[in-house]
């Protein structure tokens, strides 16, 4: 960390505190990467607030797994305009993976000069710096160096007082042809057992409830190190913490799901009984051209392993409907498999090109309407499917955190249970970020209802 830029910083704005606002959007790693920035905006004297308007410093902390994702925050730039002719001395930057992307800093640089810098995500530690620069009147920095794993460094401003996310690496190695994240986020590196041991038992001393394991592949942790059965490992040394919380984990790869894992997320006490295991297409074709590497075939063995062991075991899963040249036969596969997995959920999407990925560059057939009326058949197939899984809970008993109040029934609580199914009970909001033992009684196509026993 460049503490000198720091002190700088301080020193420049001792006497005048800045207010300072960070937005993350995108998945749970970036909003780990938005609590880090919060937290070093704090340690630099700032004071945060959730009101843009009300700020001194806003920092975005970008996406970029999808091209809306990124046109939607050039349209919150753009509106920010405004804000800086409102207050010449605002100073607005950009973080994450979008700014990892040279072409996109630059057309920031040209297209926008309400934006003071932009910073990638392995160069957060830059920020100070960014800073006090900006306050000496420098007109844009820029800062999308690799890699120095800030996020190792710096204490979290955490949004929840009871779940906590804690990265155990950074970076991918699959290379996946839809996918642009090893291009923003560089190659795997894991952080060592011992520190992340230390970082959860502090959590869990400090009364988190929920531990949610985070990386791009989180269940390839340790291969960089050369070290076999890393992650079963670190689980392992995770489940002898001493407290009443849980363990989660995303997302994982089923290329590495090998049964080392399965056994060991059954035989330890505290590791959640879920496994979100994304499938993408039921066609070993496409997944090759994806390139998934595994095949259909080999993705239900790990599901049948798992089933052997707990015919009830929760299942979720990622897909992506219309890739490039999808069949009618390839969309039928994907159909068939969620048929015989029965998924408790699945997170879906139409396949967006994504410049900088290789299946951006592949001829496409198939028309939009047809990946969009193949989207409304899969989720009416789902729909179905969770009705029928979630009436299985009836009558059994669920240990659940409970995480907010209802938005749709007054008078009650929400929050989810060890197997990750959203439980809704009445309760209210003294039962937030406690445990609570609830019998079911009723089930839905996205949730069971119960009473707290």
């Amino acid at each position: 960390m460049k503490n000198n830029y720091i002190e700088e910083f301080v020193k420049m704005t001792v006497d005048t505190p800045k207010k300072a606002y960070v937005r993350s959007f995108g998945c749970q790693l970036n909003i780990s990467d938005g609590e880090k920035i919060k937290g070093l905006l704090k340690s630099m004297g700032c004071i945060l607030t959730d009101d843009e308007n009300d700020a001194d410093i806003i920092i975005l902390n970008t996406c970029a797994v999808r091209e809306n994702a990124e046109d939607r925050v050039f349209g919150i730039v753009g509106s920010m305009k405004k804000l800086k002719e409102l207050k010449p001395s605002l100073i607005i930057g950009i973080s994450g993976c979008m700014t990892a992307q040279e072409h996109i800093a630059e057309k920031i640089k040209k297209s926008y000069p309400q934006v003071d810098f932009v910073v990638g995500t392995s160069a957060l530690s830059s920020i100070p710096r960014l800073l006090s620069e900006c306050l000496k009147g420098q007109k844009f920095g820029v800062d999308i160096s690799e890699y120095d794993d800030f996020s190792q460094e710096t204490v979290q401003v955490r949004d929840s007082s009871f779940k906590a996310s804690v990265p155990i690496m950074f970076g991918c190695n699959n290379f996946c042809t839809y996918c642009i994240v090893p291009y923003v986020r560089g190659r795997e590196r894991s952080r060592r057992q011992e520190d992340i041991v230390s970082e959860v038992k502090k959590l869990v001393q400090n009364g988190y409830k929920e531990i949610m394991l985070l990386g791009q592949n989180v269940n390839s942790y340790g291969n960089d190190l050369g070290e076999k059965n890393a992650f079963p490992k670190l689980l392992r040394a995770l489940d002898r913490i001493e407290g009443d919380f849980i363990i989660r984990f995303m997302s994982s790869h089923p290329k590495d799901a090998t049964k080392e894992l399965i056994d060991t997320i059954f035989e330890c006490d505290k590791v959640a009984k879920h496994l979100h295991l994304p499938l993408q297409s039921g066609s070993s074709d496409v997944l090759h051209r994806m390139n998934r590497r595994y095949t259909a075939e080999k993705y239900l063995e790990t599901v049948d392993y798992i089933r052997s062991k707990d015919p009830d075991f929760s299942l979720t899963t990622d897909l992506i409907v219309g890739f490039p040249n999808e069949t009618d036969k390839d969309f039928d596969a994907t159909l068939d498999i969620i048929k015989r997995v029965k998924y408790d959920n699945i997170y879906s999407f139409i396949y967006s090109k994504r410049s900088g990925t290789r299946a951006a560059e592949m001829d496409d057939a198939t028309t939009d309407d047809v990946k969009s009326q193949r989207m409304r058949q899969l989720l009416e197939v789902q729909r179905e499917i969770s009705s029928e899984n979630y009436r299985r809970f009836v009558g059994r008993k669920m240990r659940v955190l409970v995480d907010d109040i209802s938005k749709k029934r007054e008078g009650y609580v929400t929050g989810k249970s060890n197997e990750f199914i959203i439980v809704e009970f009445e309760g209210d909001k003294s039962l937030i970020g406690q445990f609570a033992d609830v019998e079911i009684t009723d089930a839905m196509n996205w949730a069971v209802l119960g009473r707290m026993i």
